[in-house]
């Protein structure tokens, strides 16, 4: 049975993209989805529906109906969250509501969802009912997950479990149940669906906090501005772990200095980081992803399926927790 690397699947999916048929009219409707699809990342989501599937099956086309399902609605949900945190930049460009207004960015948001469902429903497979039900559950847990980081700004004190959860709905439920609707689709069974959801979410909450570590540590490639969490004083895994850690006194430089008018973006960032640094934030942090992430890999230890066959979807995990950008 033929298997695809990730590579292949990456390469293949983003010929679909560039094909997709999206109506010309109403402009200001259409363009910002043709305008947010298509510099699409990594496209994690998709490649990882297509290697659960591929585990089973090689008949990888039948596969691109539901990731491209799956890639539309993650990008509805980043376009809404555009408006929500009015972020002026995504993946390197202005974001659509920066470009043409909260209004229109609204509106084809939600024909974004409309088209996401669409593509979902022309997927071929007597197991639909089954991925309808897991497309449902996860695009449900991703509004939760939002509506939990948003509480977030208003709460003084933030646990690192309360932060974890919040995090495996609004992140690693989409990469789960991606994960869940590729196995599906190929007929693996229950036990196997089950093993490949909990993989993925492990994977997910590993990714997260990684990209918590980068928005701090990482480098310019990431397409943002390095230390934005900081700046909007956003209660990150980092900003959690060092509040735990710290005296009083670092307490309150940890909560007030993104607000504090006498210090530039720079000596802001400086600042918290140099805290972070003190308290052995990172090496935790780090800690933290090693372990999720060995975690999710014993998982696939599990699966029915030879463990060859699992080769790419390893190398997708490490190069997704592994990523330094």
């Amino acid at each position: 049975m033929k298997l695809y690397t990730n590579s292949a699947l990456l390469s293949l999916f983003e010929q679909h993209i560039a094909e997709m048929a999206i109506p010309e009219e109403p402009h200001y409707l259409y363009a910002p989805i043709k305008y947010g699809l298509e510099v699409g990342g990594k496209r994690i989501r998709p490649i990882l529906l297509m290697l659960t599937y591929n585990l089973y099956a090689e008949d990888i086309e039948r596969a691109i109906v539901p990731a491209m399902a799956v890639e539309i609605f993650h990008n509805f949900t980043l376009l809404h969250d555009d408006i929500m945190d009015n972020a002026s930049v995504r993946r390197g460009r202005p974001s659509v509501p920066a470009k043409w207004g909260n209004n229109i960015a609204i509106l084809s948001g939600d024909a974004m969802l409309i088209l996401a469902y669409k593509y979902l429903q022309r997927t071929s497979s007597e197991r639909l009912p089954q991925i309808f039900e897991q497309f449902n559950k996860m695009a449900a847990e991703v509004c939760e997950g939002q509506q939990f980081d948003m509480d977030f700004e208003t709460k003084d004190k933030v646990s690192v479990e309360e932060y974890m959860r919040m995090i495996e709905l609004k992140t690693a439920a989409l990469l789960a149940g991606s994960a869940e609707i590729g196995a599906l689709l190929a007929g693996a069974s229950d036990h196997d669906c089950q093993n490949l959801y909990n993989f993925a979410r492990e994977i997910g909450l590993a990714f997260q906090l990684q990209d918590d570590l980068l928005d701090s540590y990482g480098d310019n490639q990431l397409g943002k501005k390095i230390g934005g969490d900081i700046l909007e004083g956003k209660k990150t895994i980092l900003m959690i772990e060092a509040f735990s850690r710290a005296t009083a006194e670092q307490r309150e430089v940890l909560c007030t200095t993104h607000l504090r008018k006498d210090l530039s973006d720079e000596e802001k960032i400086s600042t918290i980081k140099g805290l972070y640094d003190a308290l052995g934030v990172p090496e935790r942090v780090e800690q933290q992803i090693a372990k999720i992430f060995e975690k999710a890999l014993a998982i696939l230890d599990n699966l029915s399926v030879a463990a060859d066959r699992t080769v790419e979807l390893r190398k997708y995990a490490e190069n997704l927790v592994g990523r330094k950008s």
